[in-house]
């Protein structure tokens, strides 16, 4: 991989539907409501089998009462939109009125020097490595953590080259083996195969594991500053939880390189000693039953299994990437996007095989020795997954991994430079994870303007130092994009290069990519000169349709 939150008052609690979209509906509760009941109905000192007396009277399980005010909160089904629900429960007889269980909240922010650095948990279109971004192109940490910011019940496993736990940002979320640290010295006290492994295992040497994970790398540092650095306590960064435990589970080496075996038994130690989150930023080798075989037993204990996608601009639908690309019903496999919202240069992807985006370009985080790097790959998109994952299993912990998973693909924020190339089209976003919502379409995205049908095609296949230009009106357009329903050339050496009407560069397209749209053009007109070597003559390209505002 690359080198970068009692109901006491009405005013206090919070409902809503299952699915929910922010643009018609406020943050709630999921499922539960607030019910005002009529006079007729006294709920003082209410019994428990009137309880369950009224829940069948208004169609709804009776979660707790305020009874001086006469008003219930109710539990529907999460599937039934919030306006259904309402509908039906102010129709009861018994009912004065409903409203949902909204949410309130004050405004959380830590106090972490370096956090304007970390572009992906809140850009504000800051330069990074002398590049702007685009202000909402993060995954809404700050929103979220009005909400949830962690807790040390959640325990993550960093598969990886182990941590520096006592790095001033991570120590204190770092987990301890308590067996082991009030136990004796060189006796294995909880029996768990590992002497000593009172922060973690290191299984670099399979045949020997040892219980110090400590990294000689600083890459597994990295991952967990991304995951759990400690929020608000005045140092350095935050990561995407202030408060988690992490695990090193540590088996590749000092110069980033580790064993299948030490891979299967790093996730078997991770699995046993409890990880909700097993956080997997490396990848190599072929097809193995044995590394699928100890992933769908991290399946079977509830837990999620995160992979980073690979660096190598590959297509992982034609060409897999393990151990992302196994069929597991647990892992999440994660692209890089960078902070203007494109899928990363080096990015792996894969419309079926690779699921959600992530920050993954100029990542500002902790390494070895106490010090912070920036650094890029879809290693540093990973953990801003496993962060998340983590945040929903502390606000719901009832979840299982494959429900969190769920939830992470449904509520992604949509963004074009990952349609066609993921399995959601979208980029990971913590605030609509914990409230269990979709969000918005994004107007700026072209797929949501007016499409004109059209058919410009090169040759199929092109010909042997081909130098074409293809003329593009798209009529009374301020702004248009054109669709590729099928791009396919030898990648490097055989391009199409897009011009506005002034002649400026608007972008470039060589390799495979079917389904994509260009960037925007200003104005109505457009120019292609597609240009080819003399050694490789692929498909070609056709145009299906103009999309334009």
């Amino acid at each position: 991989m690359l080198n970068g939150k009692m109901i006491f008052s009405i005013l206090l609690v919070v409902l809503t539907s299952s699915m929910k979209s922010f643009a018609n509906e406020s943050e709630a509760v999921p499922g539960e409501y607030i019910v005002k009941l009529r006079p007729t109905m006294n709920i003082m000192g209410m019994s428990e089998l009137n309880k369950k007396a009224l829940s069948q009277s208004l169609g709804a399980y009776v979660k707790t009462s305020i009874p001086e005010f006469n008003l219930v909160v109710v539990k529907r089904a999460t599937f039934e939109t919030q306006t259904s629900s309402i509908k039906t429960l102010n129709q009861n007889p018994l009912v004065e009125y409903s409203e949902p269980n909204f949410i309130y909240h004050v405004s959380k922010a830590p106090n972490d020097p370096d956090l304007k650095k970390l572009w992906g948990l809140n850009n504000t279109a800051q330069a990074i490595s002398d590049s702007l971004g685009i202000a909402g192109v993060d995954i809404a940490a700050e929103k979220a953590w009005d909400i949830e910011t962690g807790s040390e019940k959640v325990l993550v496993a960093v598969i990886d080259t182990g941590i520096d736990y006592n790095h001033q940002d991570i120590k204190e979320n770092i987990w301890t083996n308590f067996a082991e640290l009030n136990g004796k010295p060189g006796v294995d006290d909880d029996g768990n195969g590992v002497i000593d492994d009172i922060h973690g295992a290191n299984f670099v040497d399979a045949e020997k594991p040892t219980g110090n994970p400590i990294d000689d790398h600083g890459h597994g540092t990295h991952c967990s500053g991304t995951i759990g650095a400690k929020g608000d306590d005045g140092k350095g960064i935050v990561g995407v939880n202030w408060n988690v435990r992490i695990l090193g589970a540590k088996f590749l080496s000092a110069d980033g390189s580790g064993s299948l075996e030490g891979a299967v038994k790093a996730i078997a130690y991770a699995n046993k000693m409890g990880a909700k989150v097993l956080s997997n930023s490396w990848g190599g080798g072929g097809f193995s039953q044995a590394l699928k075989d100890v992933i769908e037993e991290t399946n079977k204990s509830g837990a999620i299994f995160i992979a980073a996608a690979g660096n190598e601009s590959n297509n992982n639908d034609k060409k897999p990437s393990y151990p992302a690309s196994y069929q597991v019903e647990n892992i999440i496999s994660v692209a890089a996007i960078d902070n203007m919202g494109a899928i990363a240069k080096f990015s792996n992807y894969g419309k079926t095989s690779v699921h959600i985006g992530a920050p993954g370009v100029n990542i500002y985080s902790s390494v070895k020795g106490n010090a912070y790097d920036t650094w890029s790959g879809t290693s540093m998109a990973t953990p801003h997954v496993s962060g998340v994952a983590a945040l929903l299993a502390a606000h719901e912990p009832q979840l299982s991994g494959v429900e969190i998973k769920k939830r992470l693909l449904s509520t992604t924020r949509s963004l074009s430079s990952l349609r066609g190339k993921t399995t959601t089209g979208g980029l990971v976003n913590a605030y609509a994870a914990l409230i269990n919502a979709q969000t918005a379409p994004d107007l700026d995205d072209p797929v949501n303007w007016v499409s004109m049908a059209v058919d410009i095609q090169s040759s199929h296949p092109y010909k042997s130092k081909a130098n074409d230009t293809f003329e593009i009106q798209a009529p009374g357009a301020k702004e248009f994009s054109i669709y590729f329903s099928k791009f396919d050339s030898e990648k490097n050496f055989d391009e199409a290069t897009i011009f506005d009407k002034a002649g400026n560069v608007v972008g470039k397209l060589s390799g495979p990519n079917n389904e994509t749209f260009s960037p925007v053009i200003t104005g109505d007109y457009a120019k292609i000169v597609f240009k080819s070597d003399d050694s490789v003559e692929g498909y070609g390209f056709e145009i299906t349709k103009l999309h334009y505002r």
